[in-house]
């Protein structure tokens, strides 16, 4: 049981090393959410470097997905217990050690098993992030530090392609795609150092006992939602991905009616129901969860137009998306700083409006410049998405903690990064087969364009006219082939004919055959994939006027809305506000 004098929340005035402090966990999460995208750039060297299949290297995305996921919950809940430090220094060190592990992987199974606890370890790690802002700073200064945060969790989010490619690209000390794990060791240990030093322990002044029920049904229920979301893309889809995540909804009803029980009960669960209550937590999460399957969905799709449909190295890709990257952190620097405390909700209501812009703006340009499409054409729109991002991922944040009592910081903070993780999960499996879907659909009408592009072509060499049509023939079928195959690694049968073309004239005609028919089959996915995402910005939109207009924290409506000399309005959150 813990000392009630120590786990008392922090004074009004806010813990005097905060500023340090947040310095420190805001490091930790930009190393966590870096990881989370970092390695997708360097998925095709280590499939190389450890000879291994494709659908097996993709564990190494999922299964770092899926364990952080599914424990997020549970890893704040954890803080609230037995102290915010503690469960933060345990998961620095944990993932640094994790990272280890997978800098110096010698087999694929060793790998997909570094990551897994690579994951467990930033779920015990990232929850205590937002709790330790909510218990060290005051409420005048939260909503800055929380916007911070949004700001850190954008540019990593964003950025990690870039330093990916980077990374790889500059093969330092020879280790190629291990770097991109090896970086976190020196980084772990400054952070590790830093945070034993600045950071203030806190917990909750509530006496709680691990929900272990509660756990395995939240265990159960995500498990079955987040597997087939992850992998049911690359399976094609199979009978089982539906059936579990028709499964998940009982499960996950049933965690929900045990943990009402128990807060009936006044006895302490894995989640503290009442702060679904506040209508600023609820309608915030579920427009942060929109949100976030727009930008993680965008961004997958978007590198796999520019590596793919374009032709980009990983390091030109990364690079395009730099201003991107620049408008996230000056839109949420300024709507934190500035224009939040003046403007309100009203600064998510611009920000859904420019990232729509920014959206509808690159399937512009695509469509203006066709095949003189450029990282340059791209910058004014992807600057313009970028700000408008940053407008809304920073100030979010306060607007659904606004509510949550610091005692239960941690187990609201597991709430939102759970939630957050669903939506990327969402986005990616929605979003992604919504473009692969059109990829698909668009082979054909591709093929046959270039087709016709080729023979042409193939007039102008020395290869025989019955030749020239089988050449057509053949190439439309390997293209159409290549395009809707679940492994993009695998070159089917029907391209070995091409690449045994030996007239210099014919195989240059048919590698440029080739980068057209990519270039209009990617960008017409793109564009109409864009729609769907317009659609769910608009849904985010929306969203955002249900939130109060002005985010008042939890300590200053407690105080209002508490008599002298009587108890706070309320068990777990302070009094729903319906402005």
């Amino acid at each position: 049981m813990s000392n009630p004098s120590a786990a008392a929340a922090p004074p009004v005035e806010g813990d005097p090393k905060r500023k340090v402090a947040l310095i420190v966990v805001l490091f930790a999460a930009f190393m966590d959410l870096l990881d989370s995208t970092i390695v997708n750039v360097a998925i095709p060297s280590i499939q190389t470097d450890l000879t291994t299949g494709y659908a097996t290297v993709q564990w190494v995305v999922a299964g770092y997905l899926l364990s952080f996921a599914v424990l997020l919950i549970l890893g704040g809940r954890l803080g609230d217990m037995y102290g915010r430090k503690k469960l933060f220094l345990t998961g620095v060190a944990g993932f640094t050690v994790a990272s280890a592990l997978c800098g110096f992987a010698g087999s694929p199974g060793t790998l997909v098993a570094a990551r897994v606890l690579q994951g467990a370890m930033a779920a015990l790690m990232v929850p205590q992030v937002l709790s330790i802002i909510t218990a060290a700073f005051p409420p005048k200064e939260r909503g800055a530090a929380l916007g911070a945060f949004g700001g850190v969790a954008g540019l990593a989010t964003v950025g990690g392609p870039i330093i990916g490619a980077l990374l790889i690209d500059a093969d330092l000390f020879g280790q190629g795609w291990r770097m991109v794990f090896l970086i976190n060791l020196p980084v772990g240990i400054l952070l590790f150092l830093a945070a034993s030093a600045v950071i203030r322990e806190s917990r909750s002044s509530e006496s709680i006992k691990l929900d272990v029920v509660g756990t395995l049904l939240l265990t159960a229920g995500l498990l079955l939602l987040l597997v087939p979301l992850v992998q049911g893309r690359e399976l094609g889809w199979p009978l089982w991905s539906f059936v579990a995540m028709i499964a998940s909804v009982p499960v996950l009803a049933i965690f929900w009616a045990y943990q009402r029980r128990l807060g009936d009960q006044g006895r302490p669960g894995l989640i503290v129901p009442s702060m679904f209550r506040s209508r600023s937590f609820t309608a915030g999460i579920v427009a942060n969860t929109v949100f976030f399957s727009v930008t993680i969905g965008h961004f997958l799709i978007f590198i796999l137009f520019l590596q793919n449909g374009l032709g980009f190295s990983a390091l030109r890709a990364g690079l395009t998306g730099v201003p991107w990257s620049f408008g996230v952190s000056f839109g949420a620097a300024f709507s934190a700083t500035v224009l939040t405390a003046k403007l309100g909700r009203k600064v998510m209501v611009i920000g859904a409006i420019l990232l729509a812009a920014g959206l509808a703006g690159i399937s512009l340009t695509i469509e203006l410049r066709g095949a003189e499409l450029g990282s340059w054409s791209l910058l004014p729109t992807l600057l313009v998405g970028g700000l408008g991002m940053g407008m809304i991922i920073a100030p979010i944040l306060d607007f659904i903690l606004t509510d949550v009592p610091p005692e239960h910081a941690g187990a609201g903070s597991g709430v939102v990064n759970a939630f957050q993780q669903v939506g990327g999960a969402l986005g990616i499996a929605v979003i992604g087969a919504i473009f692969i879907g059109f990829l698909g659909g668009g082979a054909d009408t591709a093929a046959k364009d270039a087709g016709g592009q080729l023979r042409t072509a193939l007039v102008q060499t020395h290869v025989s006219p019955d030749q020239q049509a089988k050449l057509t023939e053949t190439f439309q079928t390997c293209f159409t082939e290549r395009t809707k195959s679940k492994d993009p690694t695998v070159e089917p049968a029907s391209c070995a004919p091409l690449t045994q073309v030996t007239d210099p004239q014919a195989g240059a005609a048919i590698g440029a055959a080739a980068k057209d028919a990519r270039r209009e089959v990617f960008s017409t996915a793109l564009q109409h994939t864009i729609y769907a995402q317009l659609g769910l910005t608009a849904l985010v939109l929306l969203l955002v006027l249900l939130l109060p207009k002005q985010a008042r924290h939890h300590d200053e409506a407690w105080e209002e809305t508490a008599e002298p000399g009587s108890e706070p309005a309320g068990p777990g959150v302070a009094e729903p506000r319906t402005a």
